[in-house]
């Protein structure tokens, strides 16, 4: 029998030493060594991070870009010409009442609507272009009051 309690005996102390080795706690080393890595990762991380929704939406002002280049494309196939200045963008939406007015204009106009850019702002239209026969282009992060480089058009 006393072979017995020894083997229980044993088996308590197993557990103890096991429950003390998971019940220990971390060093104040240790907890500063994960918290510099931890700060470490964040200084590398979070600025490619927040430059993320920038990206995001210059990609979408070129995809908005390149469906009003095709919106153009068709409207000119049908109208000999594309819109004027002054009919602008809008003449792919409506038809433009300005002269000269497009005998052709598709009924249901050549796009649906009109979307301003990522940032809110009218996208741009010019006729004649600078870079190609037209441009249209978005002011980008700065908006019409700041050409600081950041526009984003037809001709990228």
């Amino acid at each position: 029998m006393m072979n017995g309690k020894m083997h229980d005996d044993s088996n308590r102390a197993n557990a103890v030493r096991r429950i003390s080795l998971y019940q220990r706690g971390f060093t104040l080393i240790e907890v500063m060594v994960v918290i510099a890595i931890l700060g470490i990762l964040a200084a590398l991380v979070v600025p490619k991070i927040m430059s993320r929704p920038d990206e995001a939406r210059r990609i979408a002002a070129l995809q908005d870009i390149k469906t009003f280049s095709q919106a153009l494309k068709l409207y000119r196939l049908d109208n000999i010409r594309y819109p004027t200045q002054e009919q602008g963008l809008r003449a792919l939406v409506e038809k433009p009442s300005l002269e000269p007015v497009p005998s052709n204009w598709k009924e249901d106009g050549y796009l649906e609507r009109l979307p301003n850019d990522p940032w809110g702002n009218p996208y741009q239209y010019l006729n004649p272009g600078v870079h190609g026969e037209v441009d249209i282009f978005s002011y980008g992060t700065g908006g019409p009051s700041d050409h600081d480089g950041t526009e984003i058009g037809s001709w990228q």
